[in-house]
């Protein structure tokens, strides 16, 4: 139904200008697909189409988050339907695994979460229309971002390992220790907890998507709501990975540990840790990619979170438990320093700050957010790469600032969008008793 500048979709009303942010969006994420695969290609690396190709006919590498997206694209759908769209996806990977396992290769699977969601597109543009083929396409398209923002990540990996060869490492490891170094203290922890700590922490690390997926669909579960995890899932995933460019930083456990593959400057972590007061860039492979500054597990595990508060207390616990096992893993295995995962939080808190709550506007509690956290990760950013020396030699009170900021990010997101309305908090981040509903349980236009 259309009504002025206005289309009425189910509960949904959206704009011109809805609309038109839409095609721009998908104009500019075709844009970057595009310019993915041509740098790839440059590179004579494989690309997201190609990796996508690759899952529909042979084994898939994550067959957990394929079925995470397919799982997420039936949002729209009624229970019977899921129940015989999942029986078809089912079915198509059992045959697959079978041939597989005649075959003698990997036994792996996913290929068939893909083929139930490409049939399921199809089915929908030509057996539907209105209301029902939107809400259809709706959860179609967002799986297949999912999907898609997950092949673009594992060619972005490689493209920051073929064009910067050169790591910063050393700084940051300097840096961190005004924290204590935490990736040492965490790696021999984790270590000491032997096989089922290391299983535990390592499928919690590994399928992030997965939990992404539990919370998402409990937020989607009654409708399309005006914010949900996946806008900020996507673009965490977006705006992130630029940062591995501009600041390129393997981990501990490659640049002074086991993983180096002779290129780490020692073998240290995570027993040995020391400061180096003349901190430098060194050459690394074109292997590892440089994908530490800010953490963005650390960014997608926030965003999980944040949006399992508004949650019962069974999700709640979910969000918090799967947070700190994740922390524990990005430390623990030695992919992150905890300066990375200071970046991380204040990173997720300001895209987060950008999408939530879109009806309550543009105004300057958002504003202050939105320029105050990009202000804080390039502040951080620069003082890891220029002045991890400063931060080395006095850590007592460098830690206590560097901490501070995170502290300061987390409390005025909070204020703007948690605090009990008529309280101080509330006040100064201008949310009113009209705001306390939980986060994204309105519609859009409602």
């Amino acid at each position: 139904m259309s009504t002025g500048g206005t289309v009425q979709v189910g509960g949904a009303v959206l704009s011109e200008r809805h609309k038109q942010l839409i095609l721009i969006g998908s104009i500019a994420a075709f844009a970057f697909l595009v310019a993915i695969e041509l740098e790839a290609f440059r590179l004579h690396i494989g690309g997201p189409t190609a990796a996508l190709g690759h899952d529909l006919v042979f084994g898939p590498k994550r067959g957990r988050v394929l079925w995470a997206a397919a799982a997420l694209s039936m949002v729209g759908l009624k229970r019977r339907q899921v129940l015989t769209w999942v029986a078809f996806g089912a079915t198509i990977d059992v045959v697959f695994f079978l041939g597989r396992l005649v075959a003698g290769t990997r036994l792996t699977f996913g290929n068939g979460a893909l083929y139930l969601m490409a049939a399921l597109a199809i089915r929908t543009w030509v057996a539907t229309e209105g209301e029902e083929r939107f809400e259809a396409l709706r959860g179609v398209t967002l799986g297949f971002l999912l999907i898609m923002a997950s092949k673009i990540g594992d060619t972005w990996l490689l493209i920051t390992a073929h064009t910067r060869p050169r790591v910063l490492d050393q700084y940051v490891q300097t840096a961190d220790h005004a924290l204590g170094n935490p990736s040492w203290w965490m790696g021999q922890l984790v270590e000491a907890g032997g096989p089922p700590v290391h299983w535990l922490l390592s499928t919690v690390y590994i399928d992030l998507p997965v939990g992404a997926l539990v919370v998402a669909v409990y937020q989607l579960r009654k409708g399309w709501p005006s914010h949900h995890l996946i806008r900020t899932f996507l673009l965490i995933g977006l705006v992130g990975p630029l940062f591995y460019l501009l600041f390129p930083v393997v981990g501990p456990v490659y640049a002074f540990g086991h993983l180096g593959n002779g290129f780490e400057l020692a073998n240290l972590w995570p027993h040995i840790s020391r400061v180096d007061m003349a901190p430098g860039s060194f050459t690394f492979d074109t292997l590892t990619p440089r994908n530490c500054m800010p953490s963005l597990h650390t960014a997608w595990v926030v965003a999980i979170f944040v949006h399992s508060r508004s949650g019962p207390r069974w999700l709640r616990v979910f969000g918090a438990t799967w947070m700190t096992c994740t922390l524990m893993a990005t430390l623990g295995f030695g992919y992150h320093y905890g300066v990375d995962l200071l970046a991380g939080v204040v990173f997720s808190l300001t895209i987060e700050a950008a999408l939530r709550d879109p009806e309550r506007g543009w105004g300057w509690f958002r504003w202050r957010l939105v320029l105050g956290g990009s202000t804080a990760v390039g502040g951080l950013l620069f003082s890891y790469r220029y002045l991890s020396v400063q931060l080395a030699t006095d850590p007592e009170l460098s830690g206590v600032l560097l901490v501070g900021v995170m502290a300061a990010m987390i409390t005025a997101f909070y204020a703007t969008f948690f605090a009990k309305p008529g309280t101080a908090l509330a006040e100064w981040g201008q949310r009113e008793p009209g705001t306390a509903r939980p986060a994204g349980a309105t519609p859009l236009g409602a």
